[in-house]
Parts: structure tokens; sequence; C-alpha cells
């Protein structure tokens, strides 16, 4: 999908306003449209890592159980209509087009000034979701979670997924303290479940729960995981107890992290189920973890000659040790092209990404924001590695020699345009706007073995 103009030139505007985090403004806006949000079921979903992974997991089962379902999520791979989906699908660029400038035309009218690019795609958001009637909405926070505009709605449930060192300069410096914005989306007296291991960022999230009276338990004492069998390239099978059901679970979605935001998502079903959306039971539940597609995380594409590629938007000390563990346990040796935003701690993990690499190319994405070349290369001052400034070239180069199975990761950026460029070639894999689950209507529709060859393929 691509925007006209007009649009692409109004978010440019957007853009120049940085980041602003407080509620103050968002209110504003969502004032001037009718308040949108103030009667939408909404489901918030904050952390560190995986809390995308877990949203669109819980949004599938939800739509599963035959609810019309809003998903908002951030950043896009490819397209920005990404970020807010009916039913799993991305809307059209000319609905998201229509809302954007409906939302920065009366925000200007409220404030006497442009809202940030965030709070204007977030109230959008709010406002489509509204005008299209949805059931229920899963937000993805974008940054912290007290003081971030999704947190503008009052959410039925929270969800908070593991915590990290994350964004220091604006959520503090210390695992209780990002802890602490994190947990901001607790509600009075509705329910909330937490998978965070660590303890000193869970006594942090717990204590915030008493503070505000949140129904908050933890996710790793709610949900047993029982067995979990590895499928190879065709996903996980797991085996998931909780207080209320035991689920046999398959999911498309690789790594052993995927399990923990599975079982989360699962708790958050649950709790929904509780509060009344009977229809998202024991089958909505599996068939959706079914179903679900996530581009970008762990995503396999094989390519035509069998060059296997591994696209994932590992950014941080967390996310590229679950992705380091996920190449050990599966893949192998391997080559790999990265490149980073200047804001990443890259030190952290650079090193011990690229020591079971065989060939390292780094590049840098096509963003004001990224991180220079000549910044990562010291990190490795043991071993030889490739630079190519432009990311087209670096995947040329990656492709054109050796057979090992060729990792893409580091920035969403750099992965998305890297996405864009495989298929501009090759024609796979989909766009990955398309659809991320299936209503059970379209299940019904097709064989269990054409589900499954979609999800896996994607």
């Amino acid at each position: 999908m691509t925007l006209d103009p007009s649009s692409v030139a109004l978010l440019t505007r957007l853009e120049h306003h940085g980041i602003r985090l407080g509620l103050d403004t968002t209110h504003q806006v969502l004032g001037s449209l009718g308040n949108p949000e103030a009667h939408l079921p909404a489901v918030l979903v904050a952390g560190t890592n995986g809390k995308g992974s877990t949203a669109v997991q819980l949004a599938s089962m939800i739509a599963a159980g035959g609810y019309r379902t809003g998903l908002y999520t951030s950043p896009h791979l490819e397209d920005l209509t990404e970020r807010i989906r009916l039913d799993g699908k991305a809307v059209s660029a000319e609905l998201f087009g229509a809302t954007l400038a409906r939302v920065t035309e009366k925000a200007e009218q409220a404030l006497g000034h442009l809202p940030t690019y965030f709070e204007a795609v977030t109230a959008a958001a709010f406002l489509i979701f509204a005008e299209q009637e949805v059931d229920l909405a899963v937000m993805e926070v974008g940054l912290g979670g007290r003081l971030d505009a999704t947190n503008a709605c009052q959410p039925s449930l929270s969800l908070i997924t593991e915590i990290g060192l994350e964004h220091r300069e604006y959520l503090g410096e210390s695992l209780p303290s990002i802890a602490r914005e994190k947990a901001g989306i607790l509600r009075p007296g509705r329910p909330a479940w937490a998978w965070v291991e660590r303890d000193e960022a869970w006594e942090a999230i717990r204590s915030v729960g008493v503070e505000v009276g949140a129904d908050l338990r933890r996710g790793p004492e709610a949900a047993r995981l029982i067995e979990t069998a590895q499928l190879g390239w065709a996903g996980q099978a797991v085996e998931v107890e909780t207080s209320l059901d035991r689920y046999l679970v398959r999911t498309p979605l690789l790594g052993a992290h995927q399990i923990k935001n599975l079982a989360l998502a699962i708790l958050g079903a649950e709790g929904l189920r509780g509060l009344g959306w009977n229809r998202i039971d024991r089958q909505a539940i599996e068939q959706g973890a079914r179903s679900t597609r996530w581009p970008g995380r762990l995503e396999r594409v094989e390519l035509p000659g069998g060059r296997t590629v591994i696209l994932d938007v590992a950014h941080n000390a967390d996310g590229a040790a679950t992705l380091v563990s996920f190449l050990n346990d599966i893949v192998g040796r391997f080559d790999l092209i990265f490149g980073a935003l200047a804001d990443k701690e890259v030190s952290t993990f650079l090193p011990s990404l690229a020591r079971g690499a065989g060939r390292v190319i780094l590049t840098s994405p096509t963003s004001s924001r990224s991180m220079a070349i000549d910044r990562l290369a010291p990190l490795l001052p043991d071993r030889e590695v490739l630079t190519e400034s432009d990311p087209v070239a670096a995947l040329t180069r990656g492709l054109e020699a050796g057979d090992a199975p060729l990792v893409i990761c580091g920035s969403v950026y750099l992965v998305g345009e890297m996405r864009l460029e495989i298929r501009r070639r090759f024609g796979i894999p989909e766009p990955a706007a398309e659809q991320l689950c299936w209503s059970p209507q379209a299940i019904e529709s097709r064989s269990s073995g054409d589900v499954e060859g979609r999800v896996v393929g994607s």
C-alpha cells in the first residue's frame, strides 16, 4: 500500500515534532474528536521485548472467537498502514490517510500546533476502531506505559511482558524504574498479568499494582508450561495449564521466548472471557494461536535455489540473546547482515551476536536516525567484517557468496527495507500488511493443511 503524497507530506511534518511523553496533548486531541476511546473496550500490552508478539497472538484469539478485532502495533515493517489493523489486516491507505488528515486538522484547531507523529497515529487508531465498531481493540504500547499516548484509554485488561533496560533517557536508569513506567497501564480493579521473570522488575510492578488497586497476577505463577515440542521450522507445540483450563497449542512463531508470549496471551484471553467475552473459549484460543503470523520475528524465507534468509528485529541485548539462542539450537553457522539506529546500545549485544557468524556485513538502515558503520566496526576488533552503507548493496553482497543461512537483524527499519527488497527480487514473502490471522469463516473455508502452509511459510 502506498499513501498519497499529501499524507506523506503530513507525516513528514509530524516527524519534526519528535517524541513527547505525557498524555495532556493526546487527551486534547481525542477530546477534539469526540473522545473515540471513551467507549472502546481495549487491552493494553506493555513491556520491553515480546509485547508486539503477545498483542498479535491475543488479537488472533479474539478474532477466532468471532469478535471484530482492532490491533494497533508499532513500529511498522514495510508500510505505515500495518500499525492499524482490522481483523488482522492493515487498513487501506485511503482510510488511513483520510483519518490522519481529520486528526491533525482537529488537533491544530484544539492545540494551536501539530501533535507528534505517534500521538497523531495513535489518535487515528482510536478513531478508526471506534468508527469501525470493533468489539475489542488490542493496543501495543509504544514507549514506556504511564506517559505513552496509548494509555489515554481506560483498558479493560492490561498485560506486561518481560522488562529490560531500554530508552533509559526517558524511562530511568534501572530495571525497577523502567518497570514502574511500564506498570503505568494498570487500572484499579481491572485484571492484569505480567510475564516478568526478573524479580526486581516484578517487585516494582507489583508495588504499582498495590498502589493502584489492580487485580495483578504474575504470569509464570498463573500458567504452567507443561511440555514444549520443537517442530523445526514449522513452529512449536506446547501444553499450557492455567487455573481454568489446559491447552494443547501449536504456534508457527519460532523461539522459546514466543512460548512465554503465547502463555501471556492465553492468560489475557481467559481474563477477557471472565469479563464477559464468552466466545474466547479454548477452541478460539488454540485456533487463534495456530493461525497467527508475525513478519520479521524469526521469519524464515526460502529463496529460489535453496538459500535461507532469517529476518528478525532483535535490537537490544535481550532480543539478541533470544536470537542467538535460537540460532545455536536450530541453525548453526550463519552469515550476518546487521544495522541499527543510533540510540541503541549495540555494544551490549553485537559482539555476542557476531560470534557465531561466518561473514559479517555491517550496514545502515535508510533513516535519519541510523547508526554510522564506523561506530559498529570497532565493536568487532577481533574479526574481519565487510561494510556497505547501502542496505540494498549489503543484501546483494550477503546473497552472492556462500550457502549458509543469511540472518538479517538489528533495526526494524533495516529488516523492513530488506524484506521489501527480497520481495522485489524474488516475489516472496507476502507483504507485511496482509492478514496476520484468519477469521473463523476463512478458517472453515480452508483445509487444515492450507492454513498451516500459509502460516509456516509466512
